[in-house]
């Protein structure tokens, strides 16, 4: 027997004036959310409405209807359109379409139509904004039609660099919009597909292991040998660049390495031949070279090309015009923009002007060659005049002049307490005067180098003066035999290359301070004394710590046991205030993490980040716990213990703590403030 079922009736529809409408407080929606009334506003007088108001006829207390209607739902809609009549966009009796509602509950009407309206799926948005752009429509023209920032346009059709097979897997809800937007890292979709396979088998599903996994190998954006052949000549060679409009990716990564590589080269090349052109005798180029490469090479003194009396005049004028603007400014809390900007255009004008070129002498230059590499910035560093041992020119032997006192085996005699040529016989009587025997001469000199010790054992300046002659002497200068004292001066090469130590910024501060010193110091090492002698103490003293800092060797070597040596280090390390998160260290997944165990990770993201964070990435893989502890770790200034500070032991004294001391010209202690790499003494001549 067929059951009769009951027709829906839908409610009836017309177009009323505007006029004739007005707000309900049955709406439910009191909170504003979503589009701007502004922006509705501005969509309606666009395209219209596209949607009708639902109202209910207004009765009176007898229950006739007035003529007016009011709206449970659709009051945005209605605001909308009052906006556009008070603009007098809209006319007061323009017709709006409305569904008539009688029965039910006002409230019910416009809860309902709130519940259960449906947003509009993320890939449904990107699919529209798609055909709108194949239509003609530029990114900016959707943004403004749509009412969002062209950011979300180009990241909804970024979209489109998307596998269509992992379109169906998020349009399915089996993936994240978070983890989609990660896939949109690569354009390859038979990587992506690859690596959504791998991850189906992860325990990481996270977007940033997505990430990491599609730009495993390539070169990120920020590498110095990205910087230094320029993104924009990569892209030209066909190299293409993987962008993440969804996070921040510093640039991106350069996706072809073997073009990054061949880049590199060919610059690298390129600089090199023009250097070459120089005149020297090698040219040497890698885009990295060891800490310590230059070590056993002697560096050739140039002349500085002094500035012409026009440069000299303009240069004069831009330092007057930067201390005026300085003094003017001194108290303001802020500059003003074009103050700002013009004291830095004239910073980088005298810097030009002091960043003067260096000439050599051809022969040595003959002899000698450089170095051609790629700086931590991503620009060329050039290192040039280094002489190799077998390109040096033979020593000429000692002769000593007829009339001068020679002291060579002075000091030997009196190590092993033998007489030198002790065998030799005593010349016969001669009526004139003849030279001393070498016998005579050994024995002689030896009482004189007696009581040079004796005397400079009581003058602490004179001996503080001889050491840093003699220091400097090899640090600085081909020949060390130029001093009586023999004192030594190691600076070893090291024995393994921790990675970035030739771009750290301790070695970029004890390379500048080197070439600050040696600009200042004598080409002659005859003239050394002299000018050293002429020098204020605080000079002496800055130079000396410089020298005696190249010797220290702190380094732990399996072969080489110095347990004595490594707390000495320790010891100099508290006296100096040693921060190694200030100079600049900080752990990498290249030079810790991702070398020590995964306890060992934990360990340090426990103590830096605390045990909740540590816990949050305990079950990642050790190469995946790595990478995410470099980031949790970043900032942190946590250290191993290696680089720690160590305590100080029981007993030890803290004077070399509280400060330095300098040794005055007259052989008294002065306390002095941290030394600084030049002194303005030395600095100005």
């Amino acid at each position: 027997m067929a059951t009769n079922v009951q027709k829906i009736t839908l409610s009836p529809s017309r177009d009323i004036p505007f006029n004739k409408l007005l707000l309900s407080q049955s709406n439910v929606r009191r909170i504003k959310a979503g589009v701007s009334i502004e922006e509705l506003a501005e969509d309606i007088a666009r395209r219209g409405l596209l949607q009708g108001l639902s109202v209910r006829p207004v009765v009176d207390d007898a229950g006739v209807e007035t003529g007016m209607f009011e709206i449970p739902a659709g009051g945005r809609r209605y605001r909308a359109l009052e906006l556009l009549v008070k603009q007098k966009r809209l006319a007061r009796t323009a017709l709006v379409p409305c569904v008539i509602r009688e029965g039910g509950i006002a409230e019910e009407d416009s809860l309902a139509e709130n519940v259960q309206r449906a947003p509009l799926h993320p890939l449904d948005q990107f699919r529209a904004f798609l055909a709108l752009r194949e239509k003609g429509q530029s990114e900016e023209e959707i943004a403004a039609a749509f009412f969002v920032s062209v950011g979300v346009v180009k990241q909804r059709l970024r979209l489109a660099s998307v596998s269509p097979v992992l379109l169906e897997v998020y349009a399915e809800d089996d993936m994240t919009l978070d983890q989609l937007m990660a896939f949109t890292v690569s354009g390859d979709h038979s990587r992506q597909e690859q690596v959504f396979e791998r991850l189906k088998t992860s325990y990481d599903k996270q977007p940033y292991a997505i990430r990491r996994m599609l730009t495993e190998g390539a070169v990120r954006a920020c590498d110095k040998r990205a910087q230094f052949i320029g993104l924009e000549a990569y892209v030209e060679a066909g190299g293409t660049i993987l962008r993440d409009l969804f996070q921040g990716d510093d640039g991106g990564w350069l996706q072809d390495v073997a073009l990054v590589d061949r880049l590199v080269a060919e610059k690298l090349k390129a600089e090199a031949n023009a250097v070459a052109i120089e005149g020297w005798k090698w040219v040497e180029m890698a885009p990295d070279f060891a800490y310590g490469h230059t070590y056993g090479l002697r560096q050739l003194r140039g002349e500085t090309i002094p500035l012409s009396a026009e440069e000299e005049a303009g240069r004069d004028a831009l330092q007057a015009e930067y201390d005026r603007l300085s003094a003017e400014y001194a108290e303001a809390d802020e500059l003003p923009d074009d103050v700002d900007a013009r004291l830095g255009e004239i910073e980088t004008a005298i810097e030009a002007f002091d960043a003067r070129p260096i000439t050599f002498d051809l022969l040595e230059v003959a002899r000698a060659g450089a170095f051609v590499s790629i700086a931590h910035d991503g620009t060329v560093r050039i290192e040039r005049g280094y002489v190799r041992p077998e390109d040096e020119l033979p020593v000429e032997p000692e002769v000593a002049a007829e009339d001068a006192v020679p002291h060579v085996g002075a000091v030997a005699a009196m190590r092993t307490g033998e007489a030198v040529m002790a065998d030799a016989p005593e010349p016969e009587e001669d009526e004139g005067l003849s030279a001393l025997s070498d016998r005579l001469m050994t024995e002689l000199t030896s009482h004189r180098t007696l009581g040079l010790r004796q005397a400079l054992g009581e003058r602490l300046d004179v001996a503080f003066l001889a050491a840093l002659h003699a220091l400097t002497l090899k640090s600085f200068y081909r020949y060390g035999s130029d001093s009586c004292l023999e004192l030594d001066l190691k600076s070893v090469a090291f024995s393994a290359q921790a990675p970035g130590l030739n771009d750290s910024a301790s070695a970029a501060a004890i390379h500048a301070r080197h070439e600050g010193w040696a600009k200042v110091l004598p080409k002659d090492s005859a003239d050394l004394w002299e000018a050293l002698r002429d020098w204020d103490s605080d000079s002496r003293s800055g130079l000396f710590a410089h020298v005696v800092s190249l010797s220290v060797n702190a380094v732990h070597e399996a072969w080489n046991r110095r347990p004595r040596a490594l707390n000495h280090a320790d010891q100099v390390a508290r006296a100096v205030d040693l921060d190694m998160a200030a100079a600049g260290w900080k752990p990498t997944v290249d030079n810790f993490l991702g070398r020590v165990t995964k306890a060992r990770i934990l360990q340090a993201v426990g103590e830096a980040k605390g045990p909740r964070a540590a816990e949050r990435i305990a079950h990642l893989k050790k190469g995946d716990m790595a990478r995410e502890a470099e980031a949790l770790l970043a900032g942190t200034g946590w250290l191993p213990e290696p680089l720690r500070g160590a305590e100080p032991e029981a007993g030890e004294g803290t004077a070399a703590q509280d400060g330095t001391t300098a040794m005055g010209e007259d052989g008294s202690h002065e306390d002095t403030e941290d030394a600084t790499d030049i002194p303005p003494a030395v600095a100005a001549e």
